[in-house]
């Protein structure tokens, strides 16, 4: 197994590169398998979740090839529509391929998935959604086998409560080969969802109401193969915004490149301004300056579907409170027991109470190096940067989940100053030794 070595009390200095967004590569991803022919997808970050996913669509028979953060995907061939257990247990996203099977195949057979071991993140807003598109449904030891009938769905109007990004996607990518026409209502906006309808509608998708909470499809007999570059990721660009503004050298700037500051909505921006850290985004929106400021403002925050604060900044922000002078809050209003990273925080000195879906931070205590773990993506970033700002060395271990969504984020650090390695341990041994 792999850890991070965290020499803390190093400023963060100098350019740091955004990459391209997991979240919105994923969903492109399964919509290359909708048209026959080969789909070229550009600005795809070599990540954990991407080489999973690629195994998931091998399955199918389509081929994938990856090469410097271009993928090339064959979908000529897909006669195989099944995602099997092995491979979706690994990551949650995988269960897209339900949609696009649907579509491309007329039938399915995907494992129910797994993912990050935190919070209950149903199906069944999928399921029910699917069904109400003309697809029949049903659980086999596991599997969710689904079949539209004559080999289309007849398509319908379905209305999720709550909003969800994952089955936004899912009935997207089933409805866009339709026999009927489809009204997805209370739909996400997340930009990742936007960047995801560009690429459908480039591929001869009919829809109406893109970045709405209301979308119209009307269903065509079949989309033609695209080449389509992705966005880059939000949520890295929020986690390195807070990096500089927790361990850069104040009036000396950080600055973040290929960025889109709009992906992160007003919130975000706003909470992150209020701290008192300095905050200049270029004509362009592509690159954004940030400087941090001789003492952090605590700022509460409350996240929210899109545009509100993104759930998977909240860790993060919570290790920004922890540097600021005074108390504040991180609620999450989206997953409620999402505050896996709090006691594993709170060896390295934090000061936290958690009460439901809300924690107290009392900021302002300095951060000491220890063992730690990492429990999910988000937290294990999180660790990361208290490790940044801590005195003495941390030991971040259980990286795989920091793999899953931070494109060698190691290296990037180690240009910006921090003294941050990788090496192999073995847990077990490491905890008999204390």
């Amino acid at each position: 197994m792999e850890k991070l070595v965290v020499h803390g009390g190093q400023p963060l200095t100098g350019t740091l590169s955004v990459s391209a967004s997991k979240n919105a590569a994923l969903p492109l991803m399964a919509a290359a398998l909708l048209p026959h022919g080969v789909t070229v997808l550009d600005q795809i970050p070599q990540l954990r979740d991407i080489t999973t996913f690629s195994h998931v669509m091998r399955i199918t028979g389509a081929s994938v090839q990856c090469m410097d953060r271009k993928l090339t995907i064959d979908a000529s061939r897909v006669d195989f529509p099944e995602a099997p257990y092995d491979l979706v247990k690994k990551m949650r996203a995988s269960f897209y391929m339900l949609g696009a099977l649907l579509g491309r195949c007329g039938q399915a057979r995907v494992s129910l998935p797994g993912g990050c071991a935190w919070g209950p993140r149903p199906v069944d807003l999928h399921l029910e959604g699917l069904k109400a598109l003309g697809a029949e449904i049903d659980l086999d030891e596991g599997y969710v086998v689904a079949h539209a009938p004559r080999g289309r769905l007849s398509g319908g109007s379905y209305r999720f409560e709550p909003s969800s990004v994952g089955a936004t996607v899912n009935l997207l990518l089933a409805a866009c080969l339709g026999s009927g026409g489809s009204r997805i209502e209370n739909a996400a906006i997340e930009p990742d969802v936007l960047v995801f309808c560009e690429m459908l509608t480039a591929m001869g998708a009919k829809l109406e109401g893109i970045g709405t909470r209301t979308i119209e499809v009307e269903g065509v007999a079949e989309l033609h193969p695209v080449q389509f570059s992705n966005c880059p990721d939000r949520i890295e660009l929020g986690t390195f915004m807070i990096a500089a503004a927790i361990a850069g050298i104040p009036d000396q700037p950080v600055v973040m490149t290929h960025t889109r500051s709009d992906h992160l909505g007003n919130e975000f921006l706003d909470a992150f301004q209020g701290t008192g850290a300095k905050c200049i985004i270029d004509d362009s929106n592509s690159t954004i300056t940030v400087t941090a400021p001789e003492r952090l403002t605590p700022v509460s925050i409350t996240t929210g579907i899109y545009p509100g604060f993104p759930t998977d900044l909240q860790a993060q922000w919570t290790v920004l409170l922890a540097c600021a002078d005074g108390s504040a809050t991180v609620t999450d209003q989206v997953y409620g027991d999402r505050f896996n990273h709090i006691p594993e925080l709170a060896r390295m000195g934090l000061m936290a109470h958690v009460s439901g879906n809300q924690v107290t931070v009392q900021g302002g205590k300095p951060l000491s190096g220890a063992r730690v773990m990492s429990t999910d993506l988000r937290a294990s970033v999180s660790l990361v940067l208290a490790a940044m700002v801590a005195k003495g060395t941390t030991h971040v271990g259980r990286i795989y989940h920091l793999d899953r969504g931070y494109e060698a984020l190691e290296s990037k650090l180690s240009q910006c100053g921090i003294q941050i390695r990788r090496e192999q341990y073995d847990e077990f041994a490491a905890v008999h030794q204390g």
